[in-house]
């Protein structure tokens, strides 16, 4: 079966569609191995590739793509402004195994949308129009968007969703805040639902879904066809399947606090890099841990703590304790 093929069997299916949210340097190859084994998303979109004039496709991200070990739909994402460096790539992409082609029109760190990529082209929807005509014409898969509401305001959706449209757009994430929102509290669910009620194709809803609770509330509020899941997936990979038990109406697995210091322990192997120093493994776990602050009775001590560590042992001594392991 085509990944083409595969996609579309899930969305055929009455279950919610569940993906892994693309998070820059986060979400790779090794990531996507570690998610699988708990039960895992049903598609992965891929960190993006960086796409200009004289780009060339990335090979770590590539890599996903090659050796996809999840047995699951993968979806390419790029990010970029140049109309023809971006149809470039999209044929280029077209060449792996993949289920779609996605443009990210939702990336908020400064040093994206300052470039007018990512969460900066939404301040140029004629732009974006060309762009969408562009990619339409040149992908003959599936063709997906990724975007936030806007860049400092909340009507720039509508503005979008005609182009959705009118350029066949496959599938549509939106996550439910402004770009400069960044990550802050707020998220307009209600405007995710206004989208899915006015686009024909499938959207996934994103932003601040922590639970398979929340996961359920948002779905009944918008109709949305399923959700992406970033940072609540990175410290809870139980998620995916407690969203899927919670929909079946079976028992929802909870986890100990011995399977979270358990599941950090294999996120530290996973990041882990051969004939790397220590500190610099230690370093690179944190930008994952930083995520494990929600929910925890003292957040602050647990961040404070971990960004301090410089050893594998302090940093699961800090785990331990921020999850009461006994």
């Amino acid at each position: 079966m085509t990944p083409n093929a595969h996609l579309d069997q899930l969305l055929a299916r009455p279950e919610p569609l569940l993906a892994l949210a693309p998070m820059q340097d986060v979400t790779d190859l090794e990531f996507w191995r570690l998610m699988a084994r708990y039960g895992g998303a049903d598609v992965y979109y891929t960190e993006y590739f960086r796409v200009h004039p004289d780009s060339h496709l990335d090979k770590p991200i590539l890599a996903s793509l090659i050796h996809n070990p999840t047995a699951r739909p993968a979806i390419a994402q790029m990010i970029g402004n140049d109309i023809p460096s971006l149809v470039r790539s999209a044929k280029e992409l077209q060449h792996y195994n993949i289920a779609a082609v996605d443009l990210n029109l939702g990336c908020p760190a400064p040093v994206v949308y300052k470039k007018c990529a990512g969460g900066g082209l939404l301040r140029d929807v004629p732009r974006i129009e060309g762009i969408l005509g562009a990619l339409r014409d040149a992908v003959s898969i599936k063709f997906t968007v990724k975007t936030r509401l806007g860049f400092d305001d909340t009507e720039t959706i509508d503005a979008l969703l005609p182009l959705f449209i009118k350029h066949g757009v496959d599938l549509v994430t939106i996550h439910g805040r402004t770009v400069l929102q960044m990550y802050r509290e707020g998220v307009r669910y209600d405007l995710i639902g206004q989208a899915t009620a006015a686009l024909p194709c499938p959207v996934l809803a994103n932003g601040n879904i922590n639970s398979h609770l929340d996961a359920a509330a948002v779905a009944q509020q918008t109709g949305v066809r399923g959700h992406m899941l970033g940072r609540g997936a990175i410290r809870n990979p139980w998620m995916f399947d407690q969203i899927r038990q919670h929909v079946r109406g079976e028992p929802v697995f909870e986890p100990t606090p011995a399977d979270r210091l358990r599941y950090v322990e294999e996120l530290y192997e996973c990041v882990t890099m051969p004939n790397t120093r220590e500190l610099d493994m230690v370093n690179r776990i944190k930008k994952h841990l930083n995520f494990f602050a929600w929910g925890l009775a003292d957040p602050d001590t647990f961040l404070n703590q971990m960004r301090r560590c410089t050893t594998r042992a302090g940093i699961m001594e800090v785990c331990a304790r921020a999850f009461e392991v006994a």
